[in-house]
């Protein structure tokens, strides 16, 4: 179930159009904000299982200048505690004009797999290097020196237009590997959640290149519907693989901080 379970931190493979016009009081191309909150219901076929987050986490002032930060976090519910718990937290740090990361931290918990990894971006020398409690595992060289990892991926990809019939690719590295993220857009669905009605693009991001289960399952797709609206908010998230389908449905949406005029 491990890589279900984080359907929704593969969004990062949804890709780079052009630019988003601002809406008022945000910055220009950012159609979301310090404070925002989404929260889905996870689900194995018809089985609830859990719950996931994304966050805008306020602007940190920092001595070379702001940076963003973005949260998710997967949780089981108490069904599947019983027999696989899951507690897993990712962060992500990019600079104030959302260009590309600066840090990645991914705390899993689920089952009996753990794993803290951070992954250091050092745009000087073009490289990511991937700590496992605090020793080196992996070093990548990437050129030229750009790079989203996966969770800031997301919300790069909400600051740009979708037009349906469009290809998207661009680079996407979790420190381990780095790869050339593609999707592909196709037309206007209608989606209901508990968070309301959404006329949504339905994008596939092409998978060949995740791993896991994907990787393991002939015919795997996954599926995003990303709300044809400028706040571009992932509204739904559906896998389907050989163990069956995992969905994320957008339950909440929650506008908590000061936004950008703190």
């Amino acid at each position: 179930m491990r890589a279900p379970i984080r359907l929704l931190f593969l969004l990062c493979l949804t890709l780079l159009p052009l630019a988003l016009p601002a809406r008022a009081g945000q910055r220009p191309g950012f159609p979301f904000a310090p404070g925002e909150r989404l929260t889905y219901a996870i689900s194995w076929t018809v089985v609830p299982a859990g719950t996931a987050v994304l966050e805008v986490l306020p602007v940190e002032r920092r001595p070379e200048g702001p940076v963003l930060r973005f949260r998710g976090q997967a949780r089981s519910n108490s069904f599947v505690d019983a027999f696989y718990k899951v507690r897993t937290t990712i962060e992500s740090e990019t600079d104030y004009g959302l260009t590309r990361s600066l840090f990645f931290h991914s705390d899993q918990n689920e089952g009996r797999y753990h794993k803290d990894a951070r992954v250091e971006f050092n745009w000087l020398l073009s490289r990511a290097v991937r700590t496992i409690r605090g020793e080196v595992r992996h070093e990548l060289f990437i050129w030229p020196p750009q790079a989203f990892d996966p969770l800031s991926m997301l919300f790069y990809f909400r600051t740009r237009p979708l037009i349906q019939g469009m290809d998207f690719e661009g680079p996407v590295t979790d420190g381990k590997k780095f790869v050339r993220g593609r999707a592909e857009v196709g037309g206007i669905e209608t989606v209901r959640t508990e968070a309301g009605e959404f006329r949504c693009f339905r994008v596939e991001p092409k998978v060949s290149e995740v791993g896991g289960v994907f990787q393991k399952s002939p015919g795997a797709r996954l599926v995003i519907w990303i709300s044809a609206d400028e706040r571009r908010l992932p509204v739904k998230v559906r896998s389907e693989v050989a163990v069956g389908h995992f969905t994320l449905e957008l339950t909440r949406v929650e506008d908590l901080g000061p936004g950008w005029n703190e």
